[in-house]
């Protein structure tokens, strides 16, 4: 199966998703940016196929999504495990977390995230 990575016609939708954080997004990635978690390299908002992933690894092909209230219907749901599918089948990880987990207990989140890393 072919795979692109940023897609030309989704450039500007993930330029303006990275000017327009949510405070989770914003949060998660201070803590992302620069290799700063076990000097890994991060993207945000970076596309693969038709989808724009919150928080992408490429040495670790491990995708991070921040789900909001947004993601609670059925619908979203759906969408969600579809897109979960789709980059499992590319051997890409998917962690989720809310947006209120960065907030209460972010050192948790983090962990998880460091637990997929390969050592």
């Amino acid at each position: 199966m072919m795979v692109t990575h940023n897609r030309k016609y989704l450039k500007e939708n993930r330029k303006n998703l990275r000017s327009h954080l949510t405070p989770a997004e914003a949060e998660l990635w201070k803590h992302l940016k620069g290799g700063k978690l076990e000097g890994r390299k991060f993207r945000r908002q970076h596309s693969i196929g038709n989808y724009i992933i919150d928080f992408y690894c490429p040495s670790e092909q491990l995708a991070i999504e921040l789900d909001g209230q947004v993601h609670h219907s059925a619908a979203a749901t759906n969408a969600d495990e579809i897109r979960d599918e789709y980059l499992n089948k590319l051997n890409i990880q998917v962690l989720r977390f809310e947006n209120k987990e960065v907030f209460d207990n972010l050192d948790a989140v983090l962990q998880e995230v460091c637990a997929c890393f390969s050592k």
